[in-house]
């Protein structure tokens, strides 16, 4: 086929402004090769952008899940930890981080609802748009090359008439030369013959000729129309479509880029919170805050005096009628000097007025416990004073409610009232008694005569701890200074030794603590360990038991859980 190309080439570079309709008007193929690679271009940065936001999303995840590993469980020891400014500092991280990966999220939500979601529709509607160009462009094809086919077929159609008609009229010719030569009639009939039908192909060829003059008319004007008007059409509509696509492509990647900064100053917010967190950290503080936490209000312990054993040795049986009871012969349980703090702490919750704590321990405690009560306390008043208004809109107004619907939940919250009070005036009673005790230590006239009118002035209390006898790490240290005061009691302990009859048992008790007794008059006992009671306290903190025959002394009464057997008669039976 003989296509008028003509001049179309124009330089793209010089013009600035190409148009694919005269730039590229014999490459469709390339150019439906080039939008097919476009949209996968497209298709392929959709899913970069689809698995950035997965990214973003498991990575958001992750922190979550550090940040809440990390965070202080309720009711936890790390719990108390964070009184510490390191520990409150930690935690503002921790919350800061959290607050940081909801920014991820949000990159990810708007990834997604910006760009993933609006690039896949903006494709589909691509695909859709680039075949409708690209079957105008086929239909146009397909009409030219039917044209061109046409055209091509009557020039065939015309050539062959030609020839024909060529022939029919070299076969005339001849006919004709040989009738001037033999003047027969036959021949002169055939000559006839043969003029008419070389017309009659003359005819033919000369209708064939106008057939295919217009057929290259109308071929031309088609061709001309297909290059220049329908193709540069069809043509400009796919570059407008592919420089859309890059648009489109563009600003996606400028919305990437927008949504991850959108995010920088809430996650500098959180970064300066981080470093906010760093500086509120006070080490003189948290330094400050261990003495706080446990800090015993004991005061150190005393010289340990000599053990003089030489003196049992002048001692007559008159003189140390305790020592005869419990046989003479038998070894001290201390051969050294005693363990200062003999037993620790149990771990488990105590008694109710906290009374297993060091003082200063347990005035916080009790403290605190006041404090809940009274924030409680508050609730249920105001819970009181709302409803009672409520009654008396319902006594104004009938229609509104019966005012009689009231009533039983107000006596309820009457009850806890109550009974919050009852239980802050206990914890105020027993933070009183602390107190007086802890103002007696830091008073060192008053600690003095504490200790000769202790009867007077303590109260029996089976789980308060005895004055003077609490070590630093809230036990019982036993002092010789206080020596003085059990060999007051041991007076009778002695006498009753010297009796026959032993004193009956008026109760058990079970022992909450460990206990060494290390001075006269005391006796060791092991945590859980069950024994007899024979003497209830007397107001001094010290209750007399007994382990079996032979074994009998003084215990702490704070560090045992007595059950007295109002029944009993003192039978001798032993553990």
């Amino acid at each position: 086929m003989h296509r008028n190309r003509g001049s179309f080439g124009r330089n793209c570079t010089e013009t600035m402004s190409c148009r694919w309709g005269t730039e590229l008007w014999d490459q469709f193929d390339n150019l439906e090769k080039h939008t097919h690679w476009g949209i996968e271009f497209v298709e392929r940065y959709t899913k970069f952008v689809k698995e950035r936001s997965e990214i973003e999303i498991s990575y958001a995840k992750q922190i979550r899940n550090l940040s809440k590993k990390y965070q202080p469980k309720k009711n936890s020891r790390e719990e108390d930890e964070y009184k510490y400014t390191s520990c409150r500092a930690f935690l503002m991280t921790l919350n800061e981080l959290n607050d940081y990966a909801g920014q991820h999220e949000v990159i990810a939500e708007n990834l997604t609802t910006h760009i993933i979601c609006e690039l896949t529709r903006y494709i589909q509607e691509l695909k859709a748009e680039r075949k409708s160009h690209f079957h105008d462009g086929r239909r146009a094809q397909q009409h030219i090359e039917n044209s061109w086919k046409q055209l091509e077929s009557s020039k065939r159609r015309f050539e062959r008439d030609c020839k024909e008609a060529d022939r029919a009229q070299q076969y005339f010719d001849k006919i004709d030369a040989d009738i001037n030569v033999t003047k027969a009639d036959v021949e002169k009939r055939c000559s006839l013959k043969a003029r008419q039908q070389a017309q009659l192909k003359h005819q033919v060829a000369e209708d064939s000729k106008n057939e295919y003059l217009t057929y290259l008319q109308k071929f031309n004007k088609e061709q001309n129309e297909h290059y220049y008007s329908l193709i540069p059409h069809i043509f400009q509509k796919i570059q407008e479509m592919e420089e859309k696509r890059i648009e489109k492509v563009g600003e996606s990647m400028k919305t990437y880029a927008e949504v991850n900064r959108k995010v920088l100053p809430i996650v500098s917010k959180c970064l300066d919170g981080m470093t906010n967190a760093a500086a509120s950290i006070e080490p003189t503080m948290d330094t400050k805050q261990v003495v706080e936490s446990f800090k015993s209000g004991f005061e150190p312990p005393g010289d340990v005096e000599v053990e003089d054993y030489s003196l049992s040795m002048r001692r007559t049986v008159s003189e140390s009628s305790y020592l005869n009871s419990r046989g003479e012969g038998k070894p001290s349980r201390s051969n050294s000097r005693g363990k200062l703090w003999p037993f620790k702490r149990n771990k488990g919750s105590g008694p109710e007025d906290c009374s297993h704590l060091p003082p200063e321990q347990r005035r916080k405690k009790l403290q605190a416990k006041i404090n809940d009560i009274n924030k409680e306390l508050q609730k249920e008043v105001d819970q009181r004073d709302a409803l009672t208004k409520m009654k008396d809109v319902y006594v104004k107004n009938p229609h509104m409610g019966d005012p009689n619907s009231v009533d039983p939940r107000l006596e309820e919250i009457g009850q806890d009232i109550d009974k919050l009070e009852l239980d802050s005036r206990k914890y105020e009673a027993w933070l009183l008694e602390v107190e007086t005790r802890l103002a007696e230590k830091s008073d060192p006239h008053r600690r003095q005569s504490g200790l000769y009118d202790s009867n007077a002035t303590t109260p029996v209390n089976n789980n308060c701890a005895p004055v003077n006898r609490e070590s630093p790490d809230g036990s019982y240290t036993e002092d010789h200074s206080t020596e003085h005061h059990l060999k007051s009691r041991s007076t009778d302990f002695d006498d009753d030794f010297d009796d026959e009859d032993p004193l009956p048992t008026i109760g058990t008790c079970k022992s909450l603590y460990p206990f060494e007794g290390q001075n006269e008059g005391t006796i060791s006992m092991a945590e859980g360990e069950l024994l007899y009671v024979i003497e209830e306290d007397k107001g001094d903190g010290w209750t007399r038991v007994r382990r079996n025959e032979d074994e009998e002394g003084y215990v702490p009464t704070s560090y045992i859980k007595v059950f007295f057997d109002t029944n009993a008669k003192g039978a001798m039976t032993y553990i």
